[in-house]
């Protein structure tokens, strides 16, 4: 009976670890991927619009510059919360793992605005300037010179701003988002799983470290066949 019951509630947990961990990525993936996007157009323009850049504009910068700061300043959990009505707007709920895209997406956008930026301000600007004075278009500077030659670097910001998200994706299982860390909450803390809590540990730990090795590896294919 005993064996029964240690094999029923080891089902159980494998497939609450699935589930969860299906809405881990599905956060992490969606995000990120919508985050990447807004996070790099916002980077684009404090790029451009920076003074000396190549669309200077110190209005447009300082109202992007500031904005970025402020989202960036405010932690997840409190950030968290104070947009539900914004996410309730965009989705019908607060709850699910649907529902936790959107202040992800908020979240990580910022923090990712400014690690792109600092990727497409390593390349010297006077291959900006040749570029532009050979009649190269905004977008072509973009897709040409800005992207490839930061490309390595930018990975390297992307893989930084995964790790953190997987973080954030975590905290969202306070407030019913799903994932690793609602198992390790409902399942772990609130039922004195111990084992279970250590477990979801673990599985973060591992996540953290695949993703920098890749991150680290793919950054040094690109850097060397730049």
């Amino acid at each position: 009976m005993d064996d029964f019951l240690n094999t029923k509630i080891f089902n159980v947990t494998v497939e609450r670890l699935l589930l969860n961990g299906g809405q881990t990525l599905y956060m992490v993936g969606c995000s990120l991927l919508a985050g990447t996007v807004i996070g790099t157009l916002l980077a684009l323009v404090l790029v451009f619009c920076r003074k000396g850049g190549l669309a200077e504009n110190r209005v447009i910068y300082a109202i992007v510059s500031a904005f970025i700061n402020v989202v960036r300043s405010v932690p997840f959990a409190i950030l968290l919360v104070t947009i539900m009505p914004f996410t309730r707007a965009i989705v019908g709920t607060t709850i699910g793992s649907t529902a936790a895209l959107v202040p992800l997406i908020v979240y990580i956008s910022p923090y990712l605005a400014r690690l792109i930026e600092n990727s497409l301000l390593e390349i010297s600007p006077g291959i900006l300037e040749a570029a532009k004075a050979m009649g190269a278009t905004s977008f072509q500077i973009i897709r040409y010179f800005l992207i490839p030659e930061t490309l390595g670097s930018i990975v390297l910001g992307l893989t930084t701003g995964t790790v953190g998200l997987l973080g954030a994706s975590a905290m969202a299982g306070y407030v019913g988002g799903g994932g690793v860390g609602d198992l390790a909450l409902t399942y772990g803390y609130e039922r004195m799983n111990t084992p279970l809590m250590i477990l979801t540990v673990i599985i973060l730990v591992v996540l953290v470290q695949l993703l920098q090795l890749a991150g680290n590896a793919i950054s040094k294919k690109l850097r060397e066949h730049k």
